[in-house]
């Protein structure tokens, strides 16, 4: 039988081991990094019925249409989230009257959110990582449904929307980051690690 301890010897393991963990934590911290740059968009629906999902949709359009051209005008996070207090209660305002003019009476609320947590998130053409975001948040009733999310700055929703590509990426993320965003297939295994990290570390916040 090969005796595998005397090919790899403790210390060729260990710093393998050390390598890897330095590596991941460098990885980590620039995830870490990235909720600094992105003001996400959060909609709850009021249940999972049928109904309620595809009226989710239609709240969903009408702040889309409404907060593309608020966005497109911010130049970082946190004129985004100026622009997005500023006009909450336009944007919800809206929102319900597309609740009421569905055929509903539920009443819709909305908040800028701080450090809510989100999973490792796979759009069409990128991926955020897991980690605690600012949100643009709007609760339909009781808020008891699946949710949708995406990007209100920099305005991903939007230009997804439109066909056109994901550029506006590359105005807030560094290329590193950038990188991990835009190829997440080759980071499978550390995303994941990301993700059981900020579990853990929701637990005890």
């Amino acid at each position: 039988m090969m005796n595998f301890r005397k090919i790899f010897p403790k210390a060729l393991i260990t710093g393998l081991i050390l390598s890897f963990l330095m590596t991941q934590v460098s990885f980590t911290a620039k995830c870490d990094d990235m909720p600094n740059h992105i003001l996400r968009l959060h909609i709850v629906a009021n249940s999972d019925s049928k109904e309620d999902q595809l009226l989710k949709l239609k709240v969903r359009d009408c702040i889309l249409r409404q907060s593309a051209t608020l966005f497109k005008s911010a130049d970082n996070k946190i004129e985004a989230q100026h622009i997005a207090n500023t006009n909450l209660d336009k944007i919800i305002a809206q929102a319900q009257e597309t609740v009421n003019s569905s055929g509903y009476d539920y009443k819709v609320t909305g908040t800028l959110a701080h450090d809510m947590y989100f999973n490792t998130r796979v759009y069409d053409t990128f991926t955020l990582p897991s980690g605690n975001y600012d949100a643009l948040h709007i609760v339909i009733g009781e808020g008891k449904g699946h949710n949708w999310w995406c990007v209100c700055f920099p305005p991903m929703c939007f230009s997804m929307a439109e066909g056109s590509e994901n550029r506006n990426l590359s105005d807030v993320f560094s290329e590193e980051e950038l990188f991990i965003a835009e190829n997440s297939e080759h980071y499978e295994y550390r995303l994941k690690v990301v993700e059981i990290y900020h579990e853990i570390k929701n637990i005890f916040h």
